[in-house]
């Protein structure tokens, strides 16, 4: 048996190099119980440490490596190996501390490196673990609170609330949902909802909604667990916010189920396959049902309607699947007709809302559209064919009745399926005939069907023929204002639509005058009902054509409010009809221009020449607009754009960007128009239409922004959703200016901020400026160069003058030459900062033309003082760029411009003029072209 400690050591390391940790163990406890030096000591407790190591006995190879680093605290090794024990043994902080004297020692070594920020992130981790177990068990008991407080129906009234509002919060948060959901909460909150409480069903509801936002698992069981009977039961209901909510809630499943939430799978939910068809399907045929049911109150039968026309048509007409329209047409359809069926003063009629049948017949109009071919259209036709002919009896004049007012819902929605039933075989007699019935009611019905059909020329014509008389008598005889005001609509409606007055002016005594004060005096009478008064807002969308009647109507500010009081209302009939009346009030409806020399040879052929209406000149125009702007127009129409847009039709968005254009005709009235929400009003408008309304609502846009502190017009974020709207106008196809406004909004905006500019150029907006810089007209061309001056701060825009190959800044240079002032002015600005970012260009620009000098001398002895500081800017830049081309400037007549300028007087209103004049001279001694005047 070896005495020597250090050939034991030696001894153990062999063993250790061998993997034969047993033995090295051996030599190296040996080698400490015989060894009486500290140093070797030290080594000895690492190297045994290391064996303990291998051993997996992390406690006796973190204590070995303790005493290894209480004999030399620097022991690297030691300190390291008690680092891998202690992270085996689970103490991370102790570990990364010994790992972080390791590296401190061995900054290089990236063992120690790598080994720090993998504890880092175990710790990182195990911290989050406990935060996450902390707040597991803090929201378990949270909730388990807020449902003792709302269950308990002692709690104060404020405690409730607060329980309420806090548990709404705490379903909209991943882990709290998931929470609720583990710890019996679904019965909770079904248990809220069973107390009849207004206030706890909102709740229970709203943390239901939170809890399915984008988790198709959560969402399908909650479906499953409450039932689709006990959903659409809730959202039946005659509580407007709790039918709100549970329409919320299923809208928020169906998105799950459609995969349109934001998706986010948990753990082994990724395995999960569900087939959401089969729910889909049983939803829809819940909410096809709820159609007809005579429990559902009105409101709900609107949300039914409300989630069928969001669900169920194509989004994007590009993908081919339409079966969810092919199931409703096939197995519900009739339902539909069923509800654009009724009557609403029969006895027998369906809970309604004003906005049900119309909601309704918007829905037939996706239906239609979003069939394929030709086949699936003539399905559908022959289904609403053989209905109207089921509902159509000579014996029972009631089931008559309902077989019209279908073919008038029809009509509102997919007009040519509409035609095609008016074409049935007796249909329109039976229409004619129930005008002269002596029931007010078939009157009614007869009235507003015939206004639906005569939108077509072709129909209005027959109308014209045998249905203008009866109208005509209707309207005298009836004392019922329903009846009345319909009648009324309809003659205005059949004289517009057959190209002639014949409706109105063969109408019996009064002038259009006098038939617009009644249809005022309708629509200011509160006590008639909102359907009826919406119909004489109709009446005036078509007399108000008349100029001597628009006149009249903005000066009647009571009518004007209780129109846009309707307006609010986000009816799809009352927006159109508002829009029309709005666009008839300010003219802004397109007029085609008389030749002269065409309008000279009509008078002498004896031809009528209709002369404009000194109630529709400019003057007068302006007189109605301040007065609409003063009544709160803006409002109204902001409250307009809001609306769904199965309400809102792309016609109703171009009426209003039109009536929004003539409202911002005059600058004074631009800021009244943001104060009240225009600015924000007019962008969807300007992004979603038809092509003639989006350019409307972009020139609108673009005449606030030429003006309007962007950050107040457009705060926000909003601000860069303008820019694409004023970047279309850049157009050869638009006028001069739309183009010359669109180009000071955009001056506007690209002088607030680097992003803004970044936002233009990413519109591509470039090239379109660079070509109105070309442009022959001056204003167009000035405002061009003002933009591109204010763009040229932009390193990107900066390199696009630096890159060969491009004419640009030999552009701006010849534009510092103009004889127009203020296109100097933009220019010289625009090359002053260039030459001051980009030293390649002070060289270019000397190359780009021969006339470079002598531009550069006349903008330093420029009359105007902006552009002469300009010019000694650039000079400045030049000289300063390089020695070279600063001795070119010195042999030239630019010296005794620099000299002339630099040696007058100090002026307050010249000094910034003079010092860059100086510092130029100052440059040029500095390169020891000039010397300095030596004074005697």
């Amino acid at each position: 048996q070896m005495e020597d400690p250090i050939q034991l050591k030696e001894e153990g390391n062999k063993y250790f190099q061998a993997s034969d940790y047993e033995k090295a163990l051996q030599n190296y406890t040996q080698a400490i119980k015989l060894n009486k030096d500290k140093a070797l000591q030290a080594v000895l407790y690492r190297n045994r440490a290391a064996c303990f190591l291998k051993k997996e006995e992390y406690a006796k190879a973190a204590s070995d490596a303790s005493r290894a680093i209480d004999i030399n605290a620097s022991d690297i090794k030691a300190l390291y190996r008690r680092s891998q024990a202690l992270e085996k043994l689970g103490k991370l902080d102790q570990a990364f501390k010994d790992a972080q004297k390791c590296a401190t020692l061995e900054p290089r070594n990236k063992n120690f490196q790598e080994t720090l920020r993998r504890l880092g992130a175990n710790i990182q981790e195990k911290v989050n673990a406990r935060g996450a177990l902390r707040i597991q068990f803090s929201t378990d008991s949270r909730v388990q609170k807020m449902f003792e407080i709302l269950l308990d129906e002692n709690s104060d009234k404020e405690k409730r609330e607060k329980a309420a509002n806090n548990l709404i919060v705490l379903g909209r948060e991943e882990a709290g949902a998931e929470r609720i959901f583990q710890n019996n909460g679904v019965n909770l909150l079904l248990q809220l909802i069973e107390t009849k409480n207004p206030e706890l069903i909102l709740a229970a509801v709203r943390t239901f909604s939170g809890m399915c936002t984008g988790h198709k698992a959560r969402a399908t069981a909650i479906l499953h667990y409450l039932g689709i009977d006990s959903i659409c039961m809730w959202m039946s209901v005659d509580n407007e916010e709790i039918s709100l909510a549970v329409c919320n809630l299923l809208q928020t499943i169906t998105d799950c189920l459609l995969d349109q939430g934001k998706e986010e799978h948990h753990g082994k939910e990724e395995a999960l396959v569900l087939d959401t068809k089969k729910d889909l399907r049983m939803i829809t045929m819940r909410l096809l049902d709820m159609l007809v049911s005579k429990k559902v109150s009105g409101q709900g039968r609107d949300r039914a309607l409300n989630l069928l026309n969001k669900n169920i048509p194509r989004k994007d007409l590009k993908d081919h699947d339409n079966s969810r329209s092919i199931f409703v047409i096939d197995n519900g359809l009739k339902k539909i007709l069923k509800v654009v069926g009724q009557i609403p003063e029969m006895p027998d009629c369906l809970p309604l809302t004003e906005n049900t049948q119309l909601t309704a017949s918007v829905l037939l109009n996706k239906l239609y559209d979003d069939l394929r071919c030709d086949p699936e259209r003539d399905n559908y036709r022959l289904i609403c064919e053989e209905y109207v002919k089921s509902k159509i009896d000579p014996q029972d004049m009631d089931k008559t009745l309902h077989a019209v007012q279908i073919v008038s819902g029809v009509l509102q929605g997919p007009f040519d399926l509409g035609n095609k039933l008016l074409g049935m075989k007796g249909v329109m007699e039976m229409m004619v005939a129930l005008c002269g019935s002596e029931r007010e009611i078939d009157q009614l019905v007869a009235v507003e069907a015939l206004i639906h059909a005569s939108t077509k020329l072709s129909r209005a014509t027959f109308i014209i023929t045998n249905g203008v008389t009866l109208l005509k008598e209707i309207y005298k005889k009836t004392k019922n204002e329903k009846i009345k005001i319909r009648a009324l609509v309809g003659l205005c409606k059949l004289g517009s639509a057959g190209g002639t007055d014949y409706g109105l002016r063969q109408f019996a005594e009064g002038s259009t005058e006098k038939l617009a004060k009644q249809c005022r005096k309708w629509l200011c009478n509160t006590s008639i009902d909102a359907r009826t008064r919406k119909w004489a807002v109709e009446g005036l969308s078509y007399l108000t054509l008349d100029a001597d009647v628009k006149d009249d109507f903005v000066e009647d500010e009571p009518a004007l409010k209780a129109m846009f009081d309707l307006a609010k209302a986000s009816d799809k009939t009352i927006l159109y009809s508002v829009a029309s009346a709005l666009v008839n009030c300010t003219n802004s409806y397109d007029t085609k221009e008389l030749v002269p020399e065409l309008v000279q040879l009509a008078k002498f052929s004896k031809q009528h020449v209709p002369e404009e209406h000194p109630k529709d000149k400019k003057d007068f125009v302006v007189k109605r607009v301040k007065r609409l702007l003063k009544a709160g127009v803006v409002s109204a129409l902001a409250c307009m754009v809001k609306a769904d847009s199965a309400i809102l039709t792309d016609q109703s968005k171009e009426l209003i960007a039109r009536v929004f254009l003539a409202l911002c005709e005059d600058p004074k009235d631009r800021g009244t128009i943001v104060a009240q929400g225009g600015g924000k009003a007019l962008i969807p408008l300007a992004l979603e239409g038809t092509d003639v309304g989006k350019i409307k609502a972009s020139h609108a846009l673009a005449k606030i922004a030429a003006i309007s502190n962007p950050d107040i017009a457009f705060p926000g974020e909003r601000v860069y959703e303008v820019v694409r709207p004023l970047v279309s106008l850049l157009n050869t196809e638009r006028d001069g200016l739309q183009n010359y406004e669109a180009l000071l909004g955009l001056t506007n905006f690209s002088g607030r901020s680097d992003k803004l500019r970044l936002k233009i150029i990413k519109e591509k907006a470039l090239p379109d400026i660079e070509n109105y810089m070309f442009e022959n007209h001056d204003q167009l061309r000035q405002a061009a160069t003002e933009c591109m001056c204010n763009l040229v701060v932009n390193k990107e825009v900066q390199e696009r003058f630096v890159a060969d190959g491009n004419d640009r800044l030999k552009l701006v240079v010849l534009l510092c030459g103009e004889d127009d002032e203020k296109v100097q002015v933009a220019a010289a600005g625009a090359l002053a900062m260039l030459t001051a970012a980009q030293k390649k260009l002070c060289s270019k620009m000397t190359q780009v033309t021969t006339q470079w000098l002598e531009i550069l001398q006349r903008l330093c002895l420029h009359d105007n003082m902006e552009v002469q500081h300009r010019g000694l800017v650039i000079a400045f830049n030049l000289i300063s760029a390089d020695k070279e081309l600063a001795k070119k400037l010195v042999e030239s007549e630019l010296l005794e411009i620099l000299t002339y300028v630099g040696k007058q007087e100090d002026h307050p209103k010249k000094q910034h003029i003079i010092s860059v004049a100086r510092d130029c001279l100052t440059k040029c001694m500095d390169y020891e072209l000039i010397k300095p005047l030596s004074r005697a």
